[in-house]
């Protein structure tokens, strides 16, 4: 997996097109933030892995998740779909 990016030699820093190896959790809408905020994730892994769980869901039931990616970046039922059609997508 990736993680934050090194500075030393710089080298790999900042790749073209979407991190599918990046850290992820998965997470339920709505679920406050706040202090303890690191220990409601419901479950970890890349966002590839993530994407594949939540498509594996009920369509009515997607919506009361998301996927919270590296760097803070929330992703929605809505735009979770979209990605996994993409033809970049690795299948698993």
């Amino acid at each position: 997996m990736t993680d934050h990016p090194s500075t030393y030699k710089a080298e790999d820093t900042n790749r073209v097109g979407i991190q599918w190896d990046d850290r992820a959790t998965l997470r339920r809408t709505g679920d406050g933030d706040g202090v303890l905020d690191d220990a409601k994730s419901l479950r970890s892994g890349t966002f590839a892995e993530l994407i594949d769980h939540v498509m594996l869901m009920p369509e009515g039931e997607r919506a009361n998740y998301y996927i919270e990616k590296a760097g803070d970046r929330e992703f929605h039922a809505d735009e979770i779909a979209s990605l996994s059609r993409r033809d970049d997508f690795p299948r698993s």
